[in-house]
């Protein structure tokens, strides 16, 4: 899809803040960011400052994907209790004004980590980062979903199942080459999903570090971002995608922390960092944890299929970089093999 597809109707973008946000001064002046594979994001000049605009994609959807108005609801949310995300400016869910759904919120000074091996910092402040990853984690965890209005945001119970479910259905609709390792790994878990312990918190979906953004002069957490895939949901999920990180390739197009001496660099290893957050959630220990981790590399792997699926077709925010995140598809289910392989 062209850059011209993406492009925003900047006098109807303008009527709409004037009317819905408080204290807008137009003519906004929209520009796309190139990051991004899902929800087109834009920069949004204007002389009365700068926001942030999320839209859905145009182009045919996936049933339940692309949920801006999700983001925005468990934003909102969040924000309301203290958490740390952007301050929500509005909502728009009529589609003729720029061509879909989209909503608009604050713009924040601040770092987005792409490398997660944190080139650049000393040995304290990515120490100091990663500390703020796993507390931010744990600190949304605890919130209670019922006391922030968020009790209906998703069902309780049979989190994994369901998510399993769903993805696996997404994966197919979207398959575009048969992978012999992800069809074992599905496999393995209809026999082996993590039970149901009867927790539920609102979960991110997305907890990677180039989803947060921290402080321009300080390793200091200051807003997740990116909350599509946002629910109610069993909190391990969290906790056990966030660290496929330690064991994916550094040098990939979805760069982790696999082949790089974390000691030498200040950086936690997976049993440590994982020991911190049970500590910050009052638990002697993660249970089941290679089912976890294994559920969190087939859920990546379906949604990248997804993503490159798009790129092929032509609809995606990057089509050149969404094919790049399929073609890691085959990769994911390698290494959650092996995983199992050697868990067995």
């Amino acid at each position: 899809m062209s850059a011209e597809a993406f492009a925003l109707d900047d006098g109807a973008l303008t009527a709409w803040l004037t009317a819905n946000v408080e204290g807008f001064q137009g003519p906004a002046v929209s520009r796309k960011f190139s990051a991004g594979q899902s929800n087109p994001t834009y920069l949004v000049e204007a002389p009365s400052g700068r926001l942030v605009l999320r839209r859905k994609p145009p182009g045919k959807l996936l049933k339940s994907a692309h949920m801006v108005e999700r983001e925005y609801k468990v934003m909102k949310a969040l924000g309301s209790a203290g958490y740390p995300v952007p301050v929500m400016r509005g909502l728009c869910e009529d589609e003729s004004v720029i061509g879909s759904v989209f909503f608009v919120m604050d713009f924040l000074e601040g770092r987005i980590f792409w490398d997660p091996a944190l080139p650049g910092l000393s040995n304290a402040e990515r120490a100091s980062v990663y500390d703020g990853m796993n507390a931010g984690l744990a600190h949304l965890h605890l919130i209670d979903p019922q006391r922030i209005g968020l009790a209906d945001f998703g069902r309780a119970g049979d989190y994994f199942a369901r998510q399993f479910a769903r993805w696996r259905e997404q994966y197919r609709l979207s398959e575009t080459t048969p992978y012999p390792d992800m069809d074992r790994l599905i496999g393995w878990l209809e026999t082996r999903m993590p039970p149901d312990d009867g927790r539920v918190a609102v979960v991110h979906g997305d907890w990677r570090i180039d989803n947060l953004m921290f402080a321009p002069d300080a390793p200091r957490l200051i807003a997740a971002l990116d909350w599509e895939l946002a629910t109610l949901g069993h909190p391990f999920a969290d906790l056990a995608y966030q660290c496929m990180q330690w064991r994916l390739p550094n040098d990939a197009v979805f760069p982790g922390l696999g082949g790089v001496d974390r000691a030498a660099l200040g950086l936690p290893g997976e049993a440590e960092y994982v020991d911190a957050y049970a500590r910050r959630m009052g638990l002697d220990e993660i249970a089941n944890w290679t089912s976890h981790l294994a559920f969190a590399f087939f859920r990546l792997g379906a949604i990248l299929q997804g993503v490159g699926k798009r790129g092929l077709d032509g609809n995606a925010s990057n089509p050149e970089k969404a094919r790049a995140y399929g073609a890691t598809v085959p990769v994911l289910a390698r290494l959650a093999v092996e995983m199992i392989d050697a868990d067995a």
